[in-house]
């Protein structure tokens, strides 16, 4: 008996490592039961259907030609009126739908925040497993920098971020239509993201004409300056020392600052790139209590409308 329990405790945690490497695995598409469609159309010359993977531990999907919003609503009675839409990560080709998401929004919802999981649309990639782990690891070395410190990595082409907007902006316009049944307080409702869901923030930010955010949470995305709108949100700003992204970067926080807009930076000495809400061991693991503290400290998460 004690043989078959010391072989079933190391088959599990077989099980668990093989899971938490990154190796990519083969995931058959989970339930998303509260999931809402935007109808904002589909994707053109997408040769794959919707399909899912796991790595590092994370459900993730990729070839996402419709897009979708799943709310994450407090407990009834522990709502606070405040709310934030949630942007995963994953280069506009794949999303992070777990750390990055899910996660995420049942955090927010734990401390009275009504959160809402935008799975946007992406650009294709291919449709067997092998030939999007190559796509992958060529994305990733175009944004890794040199080891020669002096020499400054090529930048990729700006992707065609359309599609993404229309689906933020519908996600935006559907939770204001129905802010009562949520119990939203449409003066404070706000976006975070992560990577490349940072990247949309910010791209919402810069151009949307449909949404009124109230402020922005870019985390561990881009740190180059940009032209900040004169309405421009509070934003709070995350990213570790040793993230690919940062590069030594201030270019978004100048811009904030120098245009007399409110701006949180959190710079922390390590947590490398995708964290989501923390990994072992990391300077970086205490940024979502400091994200809701910058909320609290700023109003936002007042029960009573703000002056």
């Amino acid at each position: 008996m004690r043989k078959q329990i010391l072989l079933l405790l190391m088959v599990t945690l077989s099980i668990v490592v093989k899971a938490q490497d990154g190796t990519i695995y083969p995931l058959q598409a989970p339930p998303e039961p509260n999931a809402i469609l935007l109808n904002t159309g589909k994707v053109e010359n997408q040769p794959a259907p919707e399909s899912w993977f796991r790595q590092w531990g994370d459900p993730m999907a990729r070839n996402i030609s419709t897009a979708t919003l799943t709310p994450f609503l407090p407990k009834p009675g522990q709502g606070n009126g405040a709310a934030v839409i949630v942007a995963p990560g994953g280069g506009f080709r794949w999303l992070s739908m777990g750390n990055e998401g899910w996660e995420v929004a049942q955090a927010l919802a734990d401390r009275g925040i009504a959160a809402f999981v935008l799975k946007y649309r992406l650009h294709p990639t291919p449709e067997s497993l092998d030939a999007f782990k190559e796509s992958m690891n060529r994305t990733f070395a175009a944004a890794t920098p040199p080891s020669d410190p002096s020499k400054e990595a090529p930048r990729p082409p700006r992707p065609d971020l359309s599609n993404q907007l229309k689906d933020a902006e519908a996600a935006y316009t559907m939770i204001v239509s129905r802010a009562k049944e949520w119990g939203v307080d449409t003066a404070r409702l706000g976006m975070i993201g992560f990577s490349a869901g940072a990247g949309l923030t910010m791209h919402c930010t810069l151009n949307s004409k449909v949404m009124e955010l109230d402020f922005i949470g870019p985390i561990y995305g881009g740190m180059g300056p940009v032209e900040v709108p004169k309405n421009a949100p509070p934003m709070f700003n995350v990213i570790a020392s040793d993230d690919f992204l940062f590069r030594g970067q201030f270019g978004v926080i100048d811009s904030w600052f120098k245009a007399g807009r409110p701006v949180e930076f959190h710079l922390y000495q390590n947590g490398g790139h995708g964290f989501g809400l923390g990994n072992p061991d990391r300077t970086s693991n205490r940024w979502f209590d400091s994200f809701i503290y910058w909320l609290e400290v700023n109003n936002f998460l007042n029960v009573k409308p703000r002056k």
